[in-house]
């Protein structure tokens, strides 16, 4: 005896199937990037005169996001779950929510050391968004499976770098309220890592992919 979707599964599945389409996926794409293009305005304007080395490096990675997820490759399938959809939208403007929340706090590591660190952090984000090309999301969807690049090491560059960047900002603005917050969204993004393999390792592709690289993060650590 078969089985019949109910009239919510079908409209669930129906919205899924249009999550697919290039044309959906480009507008929800322009919508996303709107606080990150109003980010990097902000941080122009306020500092056209004086851009120091975080600074300019935020601005580049920025841009790099903007320009690479307006042109990304519409996805395969999207994940339903809805706990999944609220962990990447949390994550993504995770940064966007707290900022004011930040205080200045206090150098706790030479210049040199945190610029080093910035620079690094910005040069693995750089890396993986090319890596990746055009199969950028930030809910957990299917695009293509990228295997090459900065993916060759470890499963999640992009989120390294970004872990570094974080680890940047405590050393140059060291404070428990800042700790906290940067902390809070390294374990987004942790978990955030998680989801996405659990949603995608139903490819065999990918799940070869798990099996050949071992590290999520930083290789031969964690």
């Amino acid at each position: 005896m078969g089985t019949t979707e109910s009239p919510l599964q079908s409209a669930g599945g129906s919205a899924l199937r249009v999550l697919t389409k290039p044309w959906v996926d480009r507008v929800l794409a322009a919508v996303a990037m709107v606080p990150f293009v109003r980010s990097v305005y902000l941080s122009v304007s306020h500092h056209n005169i004086h851009m120091n080395i975080p600074s300019v490096l935020f601005v580049a990675s920025m841009l790099v996001i903007i320009g690479t997820t307006l042109f990304r490759k519409a996805p395969v399938r999207v994940t339903p779950n809805p706990w999944f959809w609220t962990l990447a939208f949390v994550a993504t403007y995770w940064g966007f929510l707290t900022w004011r929340m930040h205080n200045g706090g206090r150098q706790v590591a030479p210049v040199l050391i945190v610029n080093i660190i910035a620079v690094l952090g910005t040069t693995i984000v750089l890396w993986g968004r090319f890596s990746l090309g055009r199969s950028i999301g930030f809910v957990p969807a299917q695009r293509d499976i990228v295997v090459h690049g900065a993916y060759r090491f470890v499963r999640h560059p992009i989120y390294t770098g970004l872990f570094l960047g974080l680890l940047a900002d405590c050393l140059s603005h060291g404070s428990p309220r800042n700790f906290l917050i940067d902390g809070l969204c390294v374990f987004w993004f942790v978990i955030k890592s998680l989801v996405e393999e659990t949603f995608l390792k139903n490819d065999p592709a990918y799940a070869a992919y798990l099996r050949r690289v071992r590290w999520h993060w930083f290789p031969g650590v964690i």
